[in-house]
């Protein structure tokens, strides 16, 4: 068995002290000088030193001290040090404390009186605490509380010892009797706690004498009452009834400490719909009248477990949970609204819908930093509710399309995606959502945005004059043509090169008119710069938010330009009967694409159009040129399509999501079940029983391991040294989370004893060695078993490395035995996550570190090498199956997990089989930190190739 630790203190191992100075310090008269001697004495005493030769020093110069930071450092001491021998038997040497002790219990100064006693309350010796007893309980009686209180305690804890009942025989009725007329608050807690952890027939027969008072006692009595509640209904759930009015009356107690801890309580005593709405009104009192932001999250996070386990009654005080809205901190309100949209019902969803309204025109108002953050929750909130309850989508998209140019770009985004989604599935608002859309388009502000809605404008723009309403927005939005013309023929190429030049400075120094956020907001100045030569533009400067952003250089959003515009000119085709409008409304859309052709090859623009929008905006054209029946089928009908499918699929997997939901039981405290039979059977106490069938459950579910019986722990074994070592050393390594324990097993193979053999870890990486392993001293062909803990701070692959040193009676020089280094692998911190599409293109776009890894494997099979990846990775697939069905030599897939840090790892697997058989491609890594993306793009290059 290791020895108990009762302190702790962080110690530098950098700085050494040596035993001579700090004894030379002790003996001398130097009272700082002593000060930190006794502390570098007790820091090494912590971490192994033994210091045998210094006791007798401490004994004779530091004892008789008067100063009271010297004696709190004794105390300290005595602690820490072996107070007992190999065998158990108390040193001789311990009898010269025990006057000191009994001194310092009778001492004048009640600080020295109280140290002494708590001091006492750490000591397991009864040969050192009989003689000190006498002293102890004088200091019942004494004046001072802070004394009485800590006598209390040293009375608990003797009594607590092996033998304590025969020390102190009449010891709780003695404390009974000190409860009864103490009245300190702290006190009277200590002498309470004392008769519930030792005689707790006193305690409760107390409890309900006094049970009127109960409201009127302090916080501290208060809190251990609870306690005493929760011990004694679940040994005797047949009494519950009587404590539950205690617990029902401390929900008045002006302490919000009690109150929280009574509603916990009474949840888990009691899943009576009283008790839980009782509970539930408690928690919620708290989340409005605490204003610690902690305590807030705290009470969500129980409000949380009973939505989880008492979901009918939560939904009666959902409006009540939404008050919590009136924080300003993002954090509670992403929590209350992730608990709300559970919550939702038809009953109350009018009244739900109607608070995110008002919180939504809230946001407009104020000029806080985090409003447009806190608008986009709120707009993704609405969304949820409009998919669920599509009866509410038309009281809220009409206000939400306002937003359609908010300067928080999330914002935009979220709104557009869900009008988007409500037209396609809310028939009957898509003529009234197009009109709105028309109308409010030249607000957008972002290139994202306005290619959203460019494809709603394309896709359910379908009578006459919603088609032609759409041709004309867009044309105004663009401005007059051209978007750029050439110099004129007389300027000489000197005057033209100038321009060009003044021109691209004009342009550089525009670029920066792009914000962060998205925003425009100096975009009309730095058009009216780069663009007033007249030999340059022509047409008006004010021109709308499409040319705006085209002139930026956003070709993308010109090729979704020209296939709305394709679209549009194809469904005017069958719905306007004059072929002079159509041809005209066609060549019109042509001159558009070739003039954003022309902007794109010009030199006006730093960057020039890419391929992929060249092709794009060329294919409109030649469409428009010459359309066919197939080709109008697949641009009119199987984009709508794939669109209806994918929301299907969507709806799909939300609804399996709710059933596996649905399928969990919460067991609830009142509904365990006592196997009288096997009790009878076996004599086993109720206690015996639950551990066993808890050991059962263990073990059904992988957590429990048997010794000698586990091929899994065997598989975790890591040999650090050879077989023909004089020390066999290997190590079973457990990671949990921020702590990996090395359970290192030790064998000496030799003949000879090995003293003072040491196990020296170090670390590379984000790993750090808590403390330092003792010195043993190993029998010949014995074994022991040494343990080491190391904290880690992120997830990082990280390497531990060390050795064995030892001692031999023959050698006298040290022995070094090299151990293999230890790989701590990323995958123990890494877990599946799902985030939903936009949050994993917004994050992919904010991550700054990427790694990005060649495929080089022997599979020949695309999705055969997919999930190769997601099983070695331990990540989750977001792209949707039906996306991957199918056979066409290409595949690309979405990977995301997180680990136990809170980070986000994104993985992007683009795949392609050539004409041998052989897949090519790449896997990119994205990461906000690069230990992650380092290290996971090594596992994935060492797993890669196939196989195990």
């Amino acid at each position: 068995m290791e020895k108990s630790c009762t302190l702790l203190v962080h110690f530098d191992k950098g700085t050494p002290a040596i035993a001579n100075e700090i004894r030379e310090a002790l003996e001398g008269n130097d009272v700082p000088a002593k000060i930190d001697a006794m502390k570098k004495a007790v820091m090494l005493l912590l971490n192994g030193e033994t210091l045998p030769q210094l006791f007798i020093t401490i004994v004779r110069y530091v004892l008789p001290s008067e100063d009271h930071t010297i004696q709190k450092l004794l105390l300290l001491y005595l602690e820490i040090i072996d107070k007992t021998d190999a065998k158990g038997r108390v040193l001789p040497e311990m009898i010269l404390i025990c006057q000191n002790l009994r001194n310092n219990l009778q001492h004048p100064n009640e600080y020295i009186r109280g140290v002494t006693l708590r001091f006492l309350c750490r000591l397991n010796e009864t040969e050192i605490i009989e003689p000190l007893i006498p002293s102890v309980l004088q200091n019942l009686e004494h004046r001072h509380p802070f004394i009485r209180r800590n006598a209390i305690l040293a009375v608990m804890s003797i009594y607590k010892l092996p033998h304590g009942e025969q020390l102190l025989v009449d010891a709780p009725e003695m404390i009974e009797k000190v409860l009864s007329t103490e009245q300190d608050q702290s006190a009277k807690r200590n002498a309470f706690l004392m008769l519930f952890t030792c005689a707790q027939d006193h305690a409760i027969n107390y409890l309900l004498t006094h049970v009127d008072r109960v409201l009127e006692w302090g916080e501290l009595l208060q809190m251990v009452v609870l306690e005493l509640i929760r011990k004694v209904c679940r040994t005797n759930r047949g009494e519950k009834g009587k404590y539950i009015k205690i617990i029902i009356s401390l929900l008045n107690a002006p302490s919000t400490a009690v109150v929280y801890e009574c509603a916990g309580t009474l949840v888990s005593l009691s899943s009576a719909p009283t008790a839980i709405r009782a509970a539930a009104n408690t928690y919620c009192q708290l989340l409005l009248s605490q204003s610690d932001h902690n305590v807030k999250l705290i009470v969500l996070d129980q409000l949380n477990e009973l939505k989880s386990s008492h979901r009918d009654i939560m939904v009666d005080l959902i409006m009540d949970v939404l008050r919590a809205l009136s924080s300003p901190n993002l954090d509670i309100r992403r929590k209350t609204l992730d608990i709300v949209l559970e919550l939702i019902t038809p009953r109350n969803i009018h009244e739900v819908i109607l608070t995110l309204k008002k919180e939504v025109v809230k946001t407009q108002g104020g000029e806080l930093e985090k409003n447009g953050e806190y608008r986009q929750i709120l707009i993704q909130a609405i969304h949820s509710c409009a998919i669920k309850f599509p009866e509410v989508a038309s009281t809220v998209v009409h206000m939400l399309m306002d937003f359609l140019g908010d300067s928080n770009v999330g914002s935009a985004v979220d709104v557009v995606i869900f009008v988007r989604e409500i037209i396609e599935t809310n028939p009957k608002l898509r003529v009234s959502i197009i009109t709105r859309l028309l109308d409010t388009f030249y607000q957008i502000r972002a290139a994202r945005v306005c290619s959203c809605a460019l494809w709603i404008i394309g896709e359910y723009c379908l009578s006459l004059s919603e088609v032609e309403s759409g041709i004309a927005t867009i044309k105004q939005c663009l401005g007059e043509l051209p978007l750029y013309s050439v110099s004129e023929d007389g300027e000489d190429t000197d005057s033209s090169k100038k321009a060009q030049q003044v021109n691209s400075f004009a342009v550089s120094s525009r670029r920066p008119a792009v914000l962060s956020d998205g925003t425009y907001a100096t975009q009309s100045a730095a058009s009216e710069t780069a663009f007033s030569p007249p030999t340059l533009v022509q047409g008006s400067l004010a021109s709308g938010n499409l040319r705006s952003l085209l002139l930026t250089g956003d070709f993308f959003l010109g090729a979704v330009v020209a296939c709305t515009l394709t679209k549009l000119i194809l469904r005017l085709e069958e719905v306007q009967p004059s072929k002079v409008e159509v041809n005209k409304a066609s060549s019109q859309a042509l001159l558009i694409m070739v003039s954003m052709l022309q902007l794109g090859q010009s030199l006006v623009l730093q960057h020039p159009i890419d391929n992929d929008s060249y092709d794009r905006i060329v294919l409109c054209i030649r469409l428009l040129c010459n359309t066919g029946d197939e080709i109008r089928k697949i641009w009119l009908q199987s984009c709508r399509q794939s669109f209806v499918k994918m929301l299907s699929e969507k709806q799909l997997q939300e609804t399996e999501e709710i059933k596996a939901k649905a399928q969990i039981s919460y067991a609830q405290p009142d509904d365990l079940i006592d196997f009288y039979h096997l009790k009878s059977r076996k004599g086993m106490s109720q206690l015996e029983l639950e551990d066993e069938v808890q050991d059962d459950l263990k073990r059904a579910t992988g957590e429990f391991i048997k010794e000698g019986d586990d091929a899994n722990k065997l598989n975790r074994i890591l040999q650090l040294t050879g077989f023909s070592d004089p020390v066999y050393a290997e190590a079973y390594v457990t990671v949990h989370h921020y702590d990996i324990v090395l359970d290192v097993t030790v064998i000496n193979r030799t003949k000879e004893t090995l003293q003072n053999l040491c196990l020296e870890l170090a670390t590379m990486g984000d790993l750090k060695l808590v403390d330092r392993p003792q010195n043993y001293t190993l029998a010949p062909e014995s074994s022991k078993q040494i343990k080491a803990n190391i904290k880690v701070s992120s997830t990082e692959t990280g390497v531990i490395f060390g050795n064995i040193v030892y001692e031999t009676s023959n050698v006298h020089e040290r022995t070094v035995v090299v151990l293999n280094d230890i790989h701590v692998d990323i995958m123990d911190y890494i877990s599946p996550a799902v985030c939903s599409d936009s949050a994993f293109r917004t994050m992919w776009a904010e991550f700054e570190w990427e790694n990005k890894v060649a495929v080089n494997t022997v599979i020949q099979e695309e999705k055969e090498f997919l999930d190769h990846i997601i099983k070695s990775t331990n990540m989750k697939c977001l792209t949707a199956p039906s996306a991957l069905d199918g056979e066409c030599g290409f595949l690309a897939a979405n990977l995301y997990a997180k680990s136990v840090f809170g980070e986000d790892a994104l993985v992007n697997l683009s795949i392609e089989k050539q004409a041998d058989g052989k897949l090519s491609g790449y896997i990119r890594i994205r990461s906000k930190t690069q230990g992650i993306a380092l290290s996971l793009g090594d596992k994935i290059t060492l797993k890669q190739k196939g196989g195990s």
